[in-house]
C-alpha cells in the first residue's frame, strides 16, 4: 500500500494563512476533514405537533405576548440580521436572459414560452419596487419595441455602467414600494425592530455585512436614520460586523490537492453561516432575536406578524426563568428524589431534553449534576412553519454518537437520502425552519455562554462548487442554527407560513408580502 503524500505549504503558503489568522494546523485539519466526508445526520424521526413542536391556542398566544411585553422594558435585545449575501443569485435567470438572447420579436415569443421565470418577471414588471427608478435610466423606454424594451431594462438593472443591482448586499436593494418612497430591506428591518425588539424606545439592530459593504450600509443609515427616528420615536443604535477571516477554509481539488490561482496562491473561501458565531457570540444581550435580511414584508402585514415574534421571546422567557430558579436550587440545595424528579420532567417535557437511559440508576448526586449540565446552557425558541414545498431546514430528534438524542434543525444537505431508513423519516416530516429563532445567551448568572462550547464540530457541510471553471471541494462550518447550536436548550413553536416571506428569487418581490396595498 502506498503512503499518502504530505501536505507541505511553502513560504509564500504559509505567509498566506498566518495573514488569514489561520495556523498550518489549522489548515492540515480542514484537509483531513474534507479528504473523511461528510458525517451524515442520524434521523430518529421527524420532529412533528404533539412530538418536538408546540403548538398554541390564541388564548395561549396572548398569555406569552403579554408575558414578553411587560418584561421587554428591563432587557437588553439585540436583532441580529445576517445580511453579508450579494444579490446576484436573486437574478441568475435574469443573467441567463442577458447571455442567450439577441433581440429579436420572433425569438422574444419563444423564450417567454420556455423561460416561465423571466415571462413572469416581464410580466411584473411595473410591479417591482425598483420599476421607475430603472425606467427613468432609459431615454424614451415607453416607445421601444418591446424585445428591446425588456433588454435595455435587463441591461439597466444589471450591468455595471448601470444600476449594477447584481452586485449589491440584498439588504440595500430596493424591495417595497410606497409610492411616496421605495424601502430597501434594510430600512424595514430597522422599522421592523419597533414593533417588537425595543425597549424604552431604543431598537437594537447588528447587521453581518461583507467589509466592502460597510460605507454603502454606513451611508444609506445615514440618509435614514434622523427621519426614521422621527416618524417612529425611536432611537436606533445599528452595529455592524463581518465574517472573520480566521473562519475561511481552504479548497480542495477533486483529487483532493489544494486548488490554486494562476499565481500560485492558495484559495479560501469563506465557510458560510456558520462562520457568524464568532459575531453571535461577541453580541452580549439578554435576548437575541434572529432573523434572515431576505425574510421581511410590507408594514401593514409586518404589524400583523410581530406577536409571533413576541409569543417566541415570551416562551423563551418563561422557559429561561423556570430553568434559572431550578439551576439556583441545584447549585445550592441538597435535593430530594421527588425535587429531582420535577425537574427532570421539566427537562423532559418543556426543554426537548430525552434524559440518559440509566437516569433512573443514578444515585442522588449524579442526578443533581447531570441535571445541571443539561440545564445549564443556552436556550432557542425557533419558529417552524407548515411545509408547504418552500425550502428550508427541518427539525428532526438526531441521536449522536454518544448515544443521546435531541431535537436539532437539519439542512437536506445533512440527510443521507441514499438511506431508505432516513428517507422515509424525511417524507414523514410536517414542518420547516424559516430562520426564525429567539436566543437567551446568558446563564443562571447573567453570565454570557460561550457558545464555542455547544458545537457539533462533525456537523460541517462538505460542498462542491465551481471555481474558474475547475470542480473543487469546499468545507463549510457547522451552520448557526444547525450544528453550531447542537448542543443548546431547543424548543420548536408552530407559527403560520405567513412569518416566512424570503426573497430568493427578484419574481419574490412580485408576491402579495411585498405589495403594497
Amino acid at each position: 500500500m502506498i503512503a499518502e503524500k504530505e501536505l507541505m505549504f511553502t513560504d509564500k503558503d504559509v505567509k498566506q494563512i498566518e495573514n488569514l489568522g489561520l495556523t498550518t494546523e489549522a489548515v492540515k485539519a480542514q484537509v483531513e476533514r474534507i479528504k473523511s466526508g461528510m458525517d451524515y445526520a442520524k434521523l430518529e424521526e421527524a420532529a412533528t405537533v404533539g412530538n418536538g413542536i408546540l403548538r398554541f391556542n390564541k388564548v395561549e398566544i396572548e398569555k406569552y405576548v403579554k408575558l414578553y411585553e411587560k418584561a421587554c422594558n428591563q432587557l437588553n435585545i439585540v436583532k441580529f440580521v445576517p445580511a453579508s449575501g450579494a444579490a446576484t443569485r436573486m437574478f441568475k435567470f435574469v443573467y441567463q436572459f442577458l447571455k442567450e438572447y439577441h433581440d429579436d420579436e420572433e425569438r422574444l415569443g419563444h423564450y417567454l414560452k420556455t423561460h416561465k421565470n423571466f415571462w413572469v418577471f416581464v410580466n411584473g414588471l411595473e410591479k417591482l419596487p425598483f420599476f421607475e427608478l430603472v425606467k427613468n435610466e432609459i431615454p424614451n423606454f415607453q416607445n421601444l419595441p418591446i424585445e428591446e424594451r425588456y433588454t435595455a431594462f435587463v441591461k439597466t438593472m444589471l450591468n455595471k455602467s448601470g444600476l449594477n443591482f447584481g452586485q449589491y448586499p440584498k439588504g440595500l436593494l430596493p424591495f417595497h414600494n410606497y409610492k411616496l418612497e421605495v424601502l430597501t430591506a434594510f430600512h424595514e428591518h430597522l422599522l421592523e425592530a419597533t414593533f417588537y425588539a425595543s425597549t424604552n424606545n431604543t431598537a437594537k439592530l447588528h447587521f453581518t455585512i461583507s467589509e466592502e459593504h460597510t460605507e454603502h450600509f454606513k451611508s444609506e443609515l445615514e440618509k435614514i436614520k434622523p427621519t426614521l427616528e422621527t416618524q417612529t420615536n425611536t432611537e436606533f443604535e445599528v452595529t455592524f460586523s463581518y465574517q472573520n477571516k480566521s473562519t475561511n477554509t481552504i479548497a480542495l481539488k477533486t483529487n483532493n490537492e489544494p486548488y490554486r490561482t494562476p499565481n500560485g496562491n492558495l484559495v479560501f473561501r469563506p465557510a458560510g453561516h456558520g462562520a457568524l458565531l464568532d459575531n453571535l457570540n461577541n453580541v452580549k444581550s439578554d435576548i437575541i432575536f434572529i432573523k434572515n435580511v431576505d425574510n421581511i414584508v410590507v408594514q401593514e402585514q409586518n404589524k400583523l406578524q410581530s406577536d409571533y415574534k413576541k409569543l417566541l421571546a415570551g416562551i423563551l422567557l418563561d422557559a429561561q426563568g423556570k430553568t434559572f430558579n431550578y439551576l439556583k436550587v441545584l447549585e445550592n440545595e441538597q435535593l430530594s428524589e421527588q425535587k429531582l424528579l420535577e425537574i427532570a420532567m421539566f427537562l423532559t417535557h418543556r426543554m426537548n431534553v430525552k434524559l440518559h437511559a440509566d437516569f433512573d440508576d443514578f444515585d442522588l448526586n449524579r442526578k443533581a449534576s447531570y441535571l445541571f449540565n443539561k440545564l445549564n446552557r443556552p436556550i432557542r425558541v425557533c419558529g417552524m412553519v407548515k411545509n408547504e414545498g418552500e425550502p428550508g431546514g427541518g427539525p428532526f430528534w438526531v441521536k449522536h454518537k454518544d448515544g443521546e438524542t435531541s431535537l436539532q434543525i437539519i439542512e437536506f444537505a445533512q440527510i443521507n437520502v441514499e438511506d431508505k431508513s432516513q428517507k422515509a423519516i424525511v417524507k414523514h416530516a410536517t414542518h420547516f425552519n424559516p430562520t426564525d429563532l429567539v436566543c437567551g445567551t446568558k446563564d443562571f448568572k447573567g453570565n454570557p455562554f460561550n457558545l464555542h462550547n455547544y458545537v457539533d464540530h462533525n456537523a460541517t457541510f462538505i460542498t462542491i462548487k465551481s471555481q474558474d471553471g475547475t470542480e473543487i471541494k469546499a468545507l463549510e462550518l457547522p451552520g448557526l442554527w444547525n450544528g453550531s447550536m447542537a448542543d443548546w436548550n431547543t424548543i420548536f413553536v408552530e407559527v403560520p407560513v405567513s412569518t416566512f416571506n424570503p426573497v430568493k428569487t427578484v419574481i419574490d418581490l412580485l408576491k402579495p408580502a411585498h405589495q403594497v396595498s
